[in-house]
């Protein structure tokens, strides 16, 4: 199926793009594909190195001609989200994605695609392996664990880069413009709960929520998706309401920058309510389904009755939890007063996992204004103190202010019309781009963000177009052809 991928058309990027997918990244294990990197900067004869966090440098010389212009740094990060269906038999650290063409996109098979922000990657190091492409200095910033903390651009060192002007290439609609984006908090709820045994006369039930089309935690959130976490706690709080209930285990959702898609219980009611609770779950099933018909066309709930778990959470703790989860906020908190359709605040509950007499509850927090988004995750922290959780604020990043009077902004405006004879969409978007956090140490960089049209970023739905592939390949080129002289 790569093969196919192989040939499509600029053949240089895709080609790229497959090599990198033959390299397993996950977040935090990128060692392979930082070998990887260093391995092909190095065969070309290059200069290449790697810093002291892992990200790698790989400089090549302005082409005759193009000496005189501004230094340019391409920016993509390494790592990847790795998701997938509940059916899907796949192994990340293991296996290359499995890729396929579906008419002008391309797939993964039941799994996280890469494209973000693997595209981004693939175009820099089609543009260093070439020989026939006129080009400014160029200096390509291959950054680390940019999906789950940015510590690769937190770590990069002040008066490591030598370019002038910085192109992220990590957005995802080929008309868009990037000047601005949030910054984002972590907010991690733990406690431990007392185990129990469960009654005698009590049966098990097995409760799922899956089939949501979850999607990127940032740029989807104002979508009105569902969060599999808050559709399962809503469960379980109706059930709390009306049965006697007890919750022997839940594991809800995986990554923070990801809207949750999936989440299991197991729970124990009394035998002889059984009947009646089968037939209230099904009304509570249908109520949400109906509510989220439109947005969530194939999500799943379902409920098997089973044997008894053997142990169960303690009353007063199950009450806490599942009114905390409750109160907790997700989803879109504010709009930006300042740019028209922007989200400005934003929480997602991503993780809910009960288990073993221990509870874990992630979220991330994102704003583009900082005091905001500090404001959403204390009444988090509130809701969640308050049942008593310890709950810890980490893996903060600010995020990047806009500026419209940007010199290489005008540059793209400009370039943008005269290749596709219209102006492209100037925004600031919902998401953790590592502009901001680079911007701290490199102030005078002047910094631009665009890319490719990449669907279900995030989720085994992420999908990226053909076609857009191709414009953005050639807006590339056009705009290394007017970079401004020094």
């Amino acid at each position: 199926m790569s093969k196919e991928v192989r040939q499509l058309e600029p053949q240089c990027v895709w080609n790229k793009f497959a090599d990198l997918n033959e390299v397993p990244r996950p977040s935090k294990k990128e060692e392979r594909v930082i070998k990887f990197m260093l391995d092909f900067g190095k065969s070309l004869g290059l200069e290449t190195f790697s810093d002291k966090v892992g990200n790698v440098i790989i400089r090549k010389p302005a082409t005759a001609g193009m000496e005189d212009r501004k230094k340019v740094t391409l920016q993509s990060h390494l790592d990847m989200v790795h998701q997938k269906n509940a059916d899907t038999k796949f192994d990340f650290d293991a296996e290359g994605i499995k890729m396929y063409i579906d008419g002008d996109w391309v797939r993964a098979k039941g799994t996280t695609l890469g494209a973000d922000n693997g595209l981004g990657v693939a175009t820099i190091m089609a543009l260093l392996e070439s020989t026939d492409i006129p080009h400014p200095f160029l200096e390509a910033l291959f950054t680390i664990d940019e999906e789950t903390g940015m510590t690769g651009a937190m770590g990069l060192e002040g008066g490591v880069l030598q370019g002038d002007i910085l192109l992220n290439l990590d957005t995802e609609d080929d008309d868009e413009i990037d000047i601005g984006c949030a910054g984002g908090i972590d907010v991690t709820a733990t406690r431990s709960y007392k185990e129990e045994a469960v009654g005698p006369d009590a049966i098990g039930c097995s409760i799922t929520v899956k089939d949501l089309q979850g999607g990127h935690s940032g740029m989807d959130i104002d979508k009105g998706l569902g969060n599999a976490n808050k559709i399962m706690n809503r469960l379980l709080f109706n059930a709390m309401e009306s049965f006697d209930i007890q919750i022997s285990e839940i594991d809800g959702g995986s990554l923070r920058n990801a809207i949750p898609r999936e989440s299991f219980a197991k729970i124990a009611v009394k035998r002889n309510d059984a009947h009646d609770f089968e037939s209230a779950f099904k009304q509570w099933a249908k109520t949400i389904k109906n509510e989220l018909s439109v947005k969530e066309p194939e999500l799943s709930i379902t409920m098997v009755l089973s044997e008894p778990p053997a142990k169960v959470m303690e009353e007063a703790s199950q009450d806490k939890v599942i009114k905390s989860i409750y109160a907790a906020h997700n989803g879109v908190y504010a709009m930006s007063a300042a740019i028209p359709d922007l989200v400005e605040t934003s929480n997602n509950i991503a993780r809910v996992l009960v288990k073993d007499g221990q509870i874990k509850i992630g979220c991330l927090t994102r704003s583009s204004v900082n005091s905001a988004k500090m404001d959403l995750a204390n009444a988090l922290k509130s809701a969640f103190e308050m049942a008593d959780f310890k709950v810890e604020l980490d893996g903060d990043y600010p995020g990047w202010n806009p500026n419209p009077d940007s010199d290489i902004l005008k540059v793209l405006e400009a370039k943008y019309e005269s290749l596709f004879n219209e102006k492209p969409r100037v925004v600031a978007c919902h998401a953790g781009l590592e502009c901001g956090i680079l911007g701290q140490n490199y102030p005078e960089i002047d910094m631009i963000s665009f890319g490719p049209t990449i669907k279900g970023a995030h989720s085994p739905d992420e999908r990226a177009s053909i076609a857009s592939v191709q414009k953005f390949w050639k807006f590339v080129l056009e705009v290394l052809k007017d970079i401004p002289k020094n």
